[in-house]
């Protein structure tokens, strides 16, 4: 099971300028959520710091990790590119501004909560980050309709989550070692008469 990239040039790594920026556009740009799709979309498509298959290696990584998804892979990230300097960089880039920002509109919103016009964005913003997140699944999910293994573990982590309502943590107890068995790369009948 071989899954290509768009990304096939060469680019040089980041420095720590271009991490911390990397993730505060992140940050920025997903207002409302929709982190994962923004982290694709930068990382992979825009930068091409990171292969397709490797950003879903790392993101799966990152969230079977304790804390939030995306600080998570700003440490893998800042740390794959800059060690701990890098590391800082991509974590500060990601919450330094975003905190600042937060502050302010929290203040804003306990302010002018009464509004239905504020009400009416909050709502607007939900939708528009869900519709970002489906997106990205779509996009990243796509060459995988081709493998039957994986469509299998997708549809049986579905109903164990979301029909079952087992917890998320026994289903990845579950379904991971299986999903790591059923990706293990393969000798082909041409590579062992090799």
């Amino acid at each position: 099971m071989t899954r290509t990239s768009p990304t096939t040039d060469a680019v040089p790594p980041p420095g720590l300028a271009a991490l911390a920026l990397a993730f505060l556009v992140i940050a920025l740009a997903s207002f409302g959520g929709g982190l994962s799709a923004w982290a694709q979309r930068v990382l992979v498509e825009r930068r091409r710091w990171l292969e397709q298959d490797e950003f879903l290696s790392a993101l799966t990584l990152c969230r079977l990790m304790p804390g939030p998804n995306q600080v998570n892979m700003a440490v893998y990230v800042g740390t794959r590119f800059g060690g701990l300097p890098g590391m800082v960089a991509a974590v500060a880039g990601l919450v330094v501004v975003p905190t600042a920002i937060l502050l302010v509109l929290g203040a804003l919103y306990f302010h002018y909560r009464h509004l239905q016009a504020l009400d009416a964005a909050l709502r607007g913003a939900v939708a528009a980050a869900a519709a970002m997140t489906l997106q990205m699944g779509v996009k990243v999910g796509r060459p995988l309709l081709r493998d039957p293994g994986a469509v299998a573990l997708a549809v049986a982590a579905f109903v164990g989550v979301h029909i079952m309502r087992w917890p998320l943590v026994w289903v990845v107890v579950v379904l991971g070692p299986l999903g790591v068995a059923w990706a293990w790369p393969r000798r082909t009948p041409v590579e062992e008469a090799a």
